[in-house]
């Protein structure tokens, strides 16, 4: 939940930052406060100085945010002999894991794990134990945990303004539009949400929408424009609209009736049943270009140039929905790059802020001309807290020298995995740091993910059951990269 900071805290928050980095002044130390080589803590410091807070003035009591340096991008690991900060006690852990049960619905199944803190590319649970986080928060955590240049935006925002509502303009939100406009030559204009299932079903409305502009003006004949494609193994979100165009029967069956208008799950990659699906009443496409929950299945090339010729020819709009594989996560800044084409509508989600809520949905003149006041809104969308931090993530991830890296790793995480022995692993595929590593059973992958996290490696799965999803942060340490997988590598052995 976001709160808002007052105005009048204002001085407060920056004479609170101004005496930290005095005391750090005072004790000769410019030390980050996230140091591979001593516990995060120290006994000799103020207590002010074990946390990124202490470091804002140096980021942002000018006003302005500092791009960080390659080295404030690297997510710092603790050594091996560092603990989390404030590991609770038993009776604690027993009683937040009993409330957990009692007040929360059960719409999630067993969590076992209770995390407390994260630093870099590592969490620690209730414990203290430490574990390499493979998931990233299901691909979020862009930059990792407690990132400085983060910390930095967010206080620095909530010191001046936390929310306005749809009725006004913000500079935050303003700045970040243009800078995804930017960096998408495709988008002309940009709606901000609050997720990534939000941002999808905007793409339906605003799809829906265009049809019925261009029907008024007489420009479809007969076509009804209201049908949509979409593909099997595909994942948009869980409400109402979204939902009709996920594929997974399991979890839309027992909604059923959805969203009105036909929809059609072509098989994955099969351009000719594409073409026999998509027609004049085609409303919109919906295609991930590399799908993240169904499996970790990148799009192939000429399937993706296929469906845009399809879609240009129908007169479908043509969606590329980049919730988990956009913004860097495939070692390009958008999914969609490795094929060479561009959508009429991307959406937008997991990691625009690096944890905190927010979708956002980027179109074409043609998409966004046919939307006027009063067809879409939230009372969230575009809050000046988040995108002030989203600004910081997009400058960080958009740089090549950035996504250079998440291509070596990507590679050097193949290469790794290629080169385990025993025959268990079935395929490996995916792009940068978005990797599907495939076995023959959920009973298998549940057996590795277990035996990871009891060494100290969270990993997610995918598809159905069957393959181990790995995500880390975008800026974990190479060296960190290789830990994880060892552990990885050790928990297949075990499999005998």
């Amino acid at each position: 939940m976001l709160h808002e900071t007052p105005s009048a805290l204002a001085p407060v928050l920056l004479g609170v930052s101004c005496l930290c980095l005095a005391e750090a002044f005072r004790l000769g130390t410019h030390a980050r406060p996230f140091r591979s080589s001593a516990p995060s803590h120290p006994p000799s410091l103020s207590p002010c100085l074990s946390h990124p807070s202490s470091f804002i003035t140096s980021h942002a009591a000018t006003g302005t945010q500092i791009a960080p340096t390659d080295a404030e991008r690297t997510a710092h690991e603790p050594a091996d002999t560092d603990a989390a900060l404030d590991p609770l006690g038993v009776d604690e852990q027993q009683r937040l894991k009993s409330d957990a049960e009692k007040y929360l619905l059960n719409n999630y199944g067993a969590r076992n794990l209770l995390l407390t803190e994260g630093r870099g590319a590592t969490v620690y649970d209730a414990s203290g134990k430490a574990y390499i986080d493979f998931g990233a928060g299901i691909a979020v955590n862009a930059l990792g945990h407690s990132d400085l240049g983060w910390y930095s935006a967010l206080m620095d925002q909530a010191s001046k303004l936390s929310h306005t509502s749809n009725l006004y303009l913000t500079q935050p939100q303003i700045d970040l539009a243009k800078k995804l406009v930017q960096l998408a030559p495709f988008a002309s204009k940009v709606f901000f949400c609050n997720s990534g299932t939000e941002a999808n079903e905007a793409a339906i409305k605003f799809a829906r929408k265009l049809a019925l502009s261009k029907a008024r003006k007489g420009l479809l004949g007969k076509a009804k424009k209201v049908n949509f494609v979409a593909f099997e193994k595909s994942f948009h979100g869980r409400t109402m609209g979204a939902l009709t165009v996920t594929s997974k029967k399991k979890i839309r069956d027992p909604f059923a009736p959805l969203m009105g208008g036909d929809v059609t799950f072509c098989p994955w990659n099969d351009l000719k049943e594409a073409k026999r699906a998509i027609d004049g009443d085609t409303c919109a496409v919906f295609v991930e270009p590399v799908q993240g929950e169904g499996g970790v299945n990148p799009a192939d090339v000429g399937f993706l140039k296929g469906l845009r010729e399809l879609c240009d020819k129908s007169g479908a709009v043509l969606v590329f929905d980049e919730v988990q594989c956009g913004l860097g996560r495939t070692g390009k800044l958008w999914g969609h790059q490795h094929a060479g084409v561009s959508p009429d509508i991307m959406t937008l989600a997991k990691p625009l802020a690096g944890g905190l809520p927010i979708g956002a949905v980027l179109m074409t003149e043609e998409v966004a001309s046919a939307i006027e006041p009063g067809d879409h809104g939230s009372t969230f969308a575009g809050n000046p807290l988040v995108c002030a931090v989203a600004n910081y993530v997009v400058n960080a991830v958009s740089s090549p020298e950035f996504l250079s890296g998440i291509e070596s790793k990507g590679r050097h995480l193949r290469e790794r995995l290629a080169a385990v022995e025993g025959g268990r692993i079935k395929d490996t595929r995916g792009e940068g740091l978005l990797i599907g590593v495939v076995f023959d059973s959920a009973d298998e992958v549940n057996k590795i993910k277990q035996t990871c996290e009891d060494r100290g490696l969270l990993v997610l799965t995918a598809g159905e059951g069957q393959v181990v999803r790995l995500a880390p942060p975008l800026n974990i340490p190479m060296e960190q990269l290789d830990r994880g997988i060892d552990i990885l590598e050790h928990a297949i052995k075990e499999l005998g």
